[in-house]
């Protein structure tokens, strides 16, 4: 079927019709070519990423665990 066709098949659909048309289009294109696309590129250390340690420097966070509690107090304070 050529373009065209599928052009004016398209264009004859009622509107909902069309957005599930698209909708399906753009399902094919994610799994086909972006999926492609992911394909090719290396898998990275999550070390590597622009936020890992970006809470190095804050000293309430030293110990995540006690700063985990005090947030929970001061959110929940009757628990």
């Amino acid at each position: 079927m050529s373009e065209s066709t599928v052009s004016n098949k398209f264009d004859e659909l009622p509107p909902n019709a069309k957005k599930q048309a698209q909708d399906f289009v753009d399902f094919l294109y994610q799994r086909y070519v972006r999926s492609k696309e992911k394909k090719k590129t290396q898998p990275t250390s999550i070390s590597d990423s622009s936020f890992f340690g970006m809470w190095k420097d804050r000293e309430d966070m030293k110990d995540s665990t006690e700063w985990v509690r005090k947030v929970r107090k001061s959110q929940w304070p009757n628990q």
